[in-house]
């Protein structure tokens, strides 16, 4: 096995191969730091590449593997984290200035968690400037660039770990999404992205965006992988009381038994319907449902009339953002990049009022949509509203842009999200579905996902690495 070959598989297929000796960890880490050193110079999807821990980390897994120890499915394999995500000894800039020589003395929950799992860990993925920025092609943050055109955004902010698993420079990821940030940089970039139920992940050692909305979740090629990569990091952390007692669920048990008889609820009026909808995205969309209609699923039209101020709702919950940067920004504000700083500065806008009003409405919208879903399994409906924007036409004034309306209501309820590719655009560009859940209900949401993936192929297909080299 060549080593493009090893880095086009996905966590499974690498796993697999160190478990049957066709490669070992430590081949198959020098594998991707072979490929990062000869790509990422174009794509900018690291920050910070940890080659020395990661060549150490393989070698002691192979020598547990060889000894007959398999910690896990992810025992040996190559994987990457949002630079949010701390790791001792590691710096951490969250995508910003302001970071700049942070170094964390302790491993975030998420990270303790894939570390005894045995994954290996290759380095700190690029971001917006602290999961709010916007997307920026160079300089010594750059965001990253979509491998399948890199003209193109691979949106945000959970940007470089999106980029990574599509281009193959690590088998999986971990992102962030407080509005969107891992189903957005999944659905442009053509790759599985989970935003789990809040309070399953602990987001203890994770630089916040807003503590209410942000969630920590699994970035790969397959829904499997995603379902083992949630099975490391879900669970109870002392130290993080949003999260829930209760014990995980297999995520793996149920993952093949298919749609037949499940009831799944299309909002169609408030997303297929809307005409900011680009029309690629519409037409993969509605095959998408007819393949799982096929599959026998039962879909049928729902409707959440408080989805219409969900954007309003979101917005007042800027002032936790602001709560955290505040001190900062005041003595240095100048570190924040001149696209970020106005943006954080609205979160201060905001009165106690505004975020009370925001609570009544969120607690309205809860209680449609949890009405809804007493009547059927999952929702479900387009990923993002248009394939990957070009940088060049970035709306950079912009609070936020219209894909937001597909994905900011769930985390305003907590609800489980997945975004899996279901096609491409005229252009080339991928494009999404999601699927949402009940609360704590991932495995009926990577069932619904991986019944489609099944019967597809989208997520088999790989970007052009042409194009990625330096000149």
């Amino acid at each position: 096995m060549s080593a493009d070959e090893l880095c086009d598989l996905d966590i499974k297929g690498v796993g697999q191969a160190i478990q049957r000796r066709d490669v070992s960890s430590v081949e198959a880490t020098e594998a991707y730091l072979r490929r990062i050193e000869r790509y990422d110079g174009v794509l900018r999807a690291y920050i910070t590449i940890t080659a020395e821990r990661a060549l150490a980390q393989a070698r002691a897994a192979d020598e547990e593997l060889a000894a007959g120890h398999r910690r896990s499915p992810l025992h040996g394999v190559p994987l990457g984290l949002k630079d949010l995500i701390a790791v001792a000894g590691t710096p951490m800039t969250a995508g910003s200035q302001v970071l700049a020589g942070h170094v964390p003395e302790r491993d975030a929950f998420v990270a303790e968690r894939l570390a005894a799992a045995g994954a290996v860990l290759l380095g700190k993925l690029s971001m917006h400037e602290f999961a709010f920025g916007r997307p920026i092609p160079d300089g010594p943050l750059a965001t990253g660039r979509n491998p399948w055109d890199l003209s193109r955004v691979p949106a945000g902010s959970s940007s470089g770990s999106a980029v990574a698993v599509a281009a193959g420079l690590c088998a999986g990821a971990l992102g962030s999404d407080t509005g969107g940030s891992i189903r957005g940089p999944a659905s442009f970039c053509g790759i599985v992205g989970l935003k789990p139920t809040y309070g399953l992940v602990s987001r203890r050692g994770v630089v916040p965006m807003c503590w209410s909305l942000d969630h920590v979740g699994p970035m790969t090629r397959t829904v499997w992988d995603t379902a083992v990569v949630l099975q490391a990091i879900a669970g109870h952390d002392p130290e993080d009381a949003s999260t829930s007692t209760a014990r995980p669920p297999s995520y793996t048990r149920s993952l093949e038994d298919g749609v037949r008889g499940l009831r799944l609820g299309l909002p169609r009026r408030y997303y297929l319907d809307w005409p900011g909808l680009h029309e690629d995205v519409r037409r993969a969309a509605e095959a998408a449902f007819g393949e799982l209609e096929r599959q026998g699923a039962r879909i049928e039209d729902v409707d959440a009339p408080t989805l219409d101020l969900a954007p309003a709702i979101w917005s007042p919950f800027l002032a936790e953002m602001y709560e955290y940067h505040a001190p900062t920004a005041r003595e240095r504000p100048r570190d924040y990049h001149d696209m970020t700083r106005p943006r954080l500065y609205m979160g201060a806008l905001f009165t106690a009022q505004d975020l009370l009003h925001a609570q009544r409405l969120r607690a309205r919208l809860a209680r449609e949509v949890a009405d809804i879903l007493r009547r059927v399994d999952a929702l479900i409906f387009p990923g993002q509203a248009e394939p990957a924007t070009r940088f060049a036409d970035v709306k950079y004034t912009e609070l936020i842009g219209p894909s937001i309306r597909y994905t900011l209501p769930w985390n305003l309820l907590g609800l489980p999200a997945i975004c899996v590719p279901c096609g491409f655009s005229r252009g080339g560009l991928p494009v999404a579905i999601q699927v949402v859940g009940r609360p704590f209900d991932e495995p009926t949401v990577l069932r619904v996902a991986r019944a489609y993936e099944r019967a597809t192929e989208w997520h088999t297909r790989r970007p052009e690495p042409a194009g990625w080299v330096l000149s």
